[in-house]
Parts: C-alpha cells; sequence; structure tokens
C-alpha cells in the first residue's frame, strides 16, 4: 500500500512539477525512426546480457534457459512485494525444479546476486572519480558513492571472511545460523536447518568456481549492467539531451548514483523513485526539464516493461522444455 501511494505521488504531483506531461510527449513523438530501431537495439541487449552471468556460475545451464530463468526471478521481484528475496528465491526454485543440485544452486544464486552488488555500488564510487577528473560536481554527490564504497567494502570483507580459512567459514557460519533462528522465533517459526559445516563446504565449491571463472563472471556481469546504462544514454541523444547539456560522465554518474539508491525496497523495481530522482539528477546536471523527463521515461519503459513481460511468459511456462543439468564432482572442503 505504501508502494502504491508513493508512485501515485511520484507520477501525478513530482513529475508534472519538473515537466508537463503534455511537453514530455510532444519531445516523445517527434522520435525519428532511426532513434525508435536503436532504443530497440540496445533494449534488447539488455535482456539477452542477462543470461551470460549464469553461464559462468552454473555448468549445464544452456543460454536460453538461464535467460528465462533470470527474467523470471526479475519479473515477480517487480510485480510481488520482497525484491530481492523474490528474485533469489524463484531462481533457486526454478532452477531446482529443472534438476539442478541445491549446493551448485545455492553457489550460483550467492555469486550472481554478489556480483550484482558490487557492480551496483562500486559504480558510484567510480563515477565520482570521473566527475573529479573532469572537474565536476561531485561533491554534491559524494556522500551516496561513499554509501555506496561503503557497502561494496563490507560485502568483500563477509567473502573475505567466508573464504579465508575453513575454520573462519565454520564460525562465521555457526554465527549466522544462531541469528536466523532467533529471528525465525520471533515469528514462531522453526531454526534453520543450516550450519557453520554448510557453510565450509560452501566455501569449498566457491573457490572451485571462482578459480577460474571469477573474470568471466565480472565481465559478464559489468557488461550486463552497462547495456542498461547504453539504453539511458541512447534515450538521452535521440530526445534532445546534448552532450553540452550533459556528457558521458554526467549521465553515468546520474544513473548509477540513482540506481544503486534505487535498489532500496521503498517501491518494486524503484518505480515512481528513480523515474522522478534521475529526472532531476539530469536536470541538475544542464538538461531542460521536458527532455530529462522524456529520457528517463522512455528508458525506464524499455529497461523494465519487456523484461517484466517477458519474465511472467517464463515464470507461466517455467515447466517446458526441462533442462538436462551436468553434474559435476563435489569438491572437498579444504
Amino acid at each position: 500500500m505504501f508502494g502504491a501511494v508513493v508512485v501515485a505521488f511520484v507520477f501525478a504531483f513530482l513529475l508534472p512539477k519538473i515537466a508537463d506531461y503534455g511537453q514530455v510527449w510532444a519531445v516523445v513523438d517527434a522520435l525519428s525512426w532511426w532513434w525508435i530501431l536503436a532504443l530497440v537495439v540496445v533494449s534488447a541487449l539488455v535482456i539477452l546480457s542477462d543470461a551470460p552471468p549464469w553461464l559462468a556460475v552454473l555448468p549445464g545451464l544452456s543460454f536460453f534457459n538461464a535467460l528465462r530463468m533470470d527474467l523470471a526471478g526479475s519479473a515477480l521481484s517487480q510485480v510481488l512485494p520482497g525484491g530481492a528475496a523474490v528474485n533469489a528465491a524463484t531462481q533457486f526454485g526454478m532452477l531446482r525444479s529443472w534438476g539442478f543440485q541445491g549446493q551448485p544452486v545455492v553457489l550460483a544464486v550467492s555469486l550472481t546476486t554478489l556480483w550484482n552488488q558490487f557492480v551496483t555500488f562500486g559504480f558510484p564510487a567510480i563515477a565520482i572519480a570521473a566527475l573529479a577528473l573532469e572537474g565536476g560536481r561531485e561533491r554534491t554527490l559524494g556522500l551516496v558513492a561513499l554509501a555506496g564504497l561503503l557497502v561494496v567494502v563490507l560485502l568483500a570483507a563477509g567473502i573475505v571472511a567466508i573464504l579465508w580459512s575453513p575454520a573462519s567459514a565454520r564460525r562465521l557460519g555457526d554465527w549466522a545460523a544462531q541469528r536466523a533462528t532467533r529471528l525465525k522465533r520471533v515469528v514462531r517459526r522453526g531454526p534453520v536447518r543450516w550450519t557453520g559445516n554448510d557453510v565450509v563446504s560452501f566455501r569449498a565449491q566457491a573457490i572451485e568456481l571462482l578459480r577460474n571463472r571469477w573474470p568471466t563472471l565480472t565481465l559478464a556481469t559489468i557488461v550486463n549492467q552497462l547495456a542498461v546504462f547504453a539504453v539511458l544514454l541512447v534515450a538521452m541523444r535521440a530526445l534532445g539531451v546534448s552532450r553540452s547539456e550533459v556528457d558521458v560522465v554526467e549521465a553515468f554518474a546520474a544513473w548509477s548514483l540513482i540506481r544503486a539508491l534505487g535498489s532500496i525496497p521503498i517501491t518494486p523495481g524503484g518505480l515512481g523513485v528513480e523515474e522522478v530522482a534521475l529526472s532531476g539528477a539530469l536536470v541538475g546536471f544542464g538538461a531542460h526539464n521536458a527532455e530529462a523527463v522524456a529520457a528517463t521515461l522512455v528508458y525506464r519503459f524499455l529497461t523494465v516493461v519487456p523484461s517484466v513481460v517477458l519474465g511472467l511468459a517464463s515464470a507461466a511456462t517455467y515447466n517446458l522444455g526441462r533442462p538436462k543439468p551436468r553434474l559435476e564432482p563435489r569438491a572437498e572442503p579444504s
């Protein structure tokens, strides 16, 4: 209910304060067919780039099935309460229903989620550094970038603690299991079924997988997220936001910072929050109001609606064409 109120307030009151919808439509209506084709192409690349990170972490998963599984999780996380938890649960459930073993699935879901968070919260720090190099207005955005960098450091510290040694992994796992059990007792649920020994096993498999595949996973994750930025950049240029008004570095700074803020689950998929924040950021950098709102709305439509439609279709047909997973020998704890 709160999310619906926020979305209604943004689209009914806040966005019209930045630019009248009539002016925004006039900008969109002037799009040429060449620009429309360019927008369709880059938005298709975003969808296709969702699959490669999964191919790096789960042997035996085909490109097509990786794509529909990722789309299904993303779509349900944007239409149901729960956000990232719904996404991970959907991915886990589909992969298990296709016959993939439990621990490799947990490892794949965990690593793709972690790498996405690394990139999402690491990009703002890179953007602020780039703004500083070109003499931009980095001070007004530095606090958000610092918060993103802090998240990256905390995530990295957690991974190092798990991978450092079997003993540290076991201690951290037991500690986390105890805290999770206490939280479940609050809602009158039974204790968790995993212990520090499960984290030790997870550590062994993660080391074996990342030893050879971390470069592929990292590159695929970065390309996937930069493809999303490419949609915004093309939308800006197509709708009249020139390089002299907002250059690539400024656009990247606005996009990465707002995207990091949008990961806070105020509304499903950041709906409403990202639209008004990104429009305001582009205007702040120098874009005209109507063009900034038009570019933001086109960008959000192309990066949300097609993936949600395809994702819901994938979720509804997940049981068709079951893939045959390739089983690998289980790694021994080290």
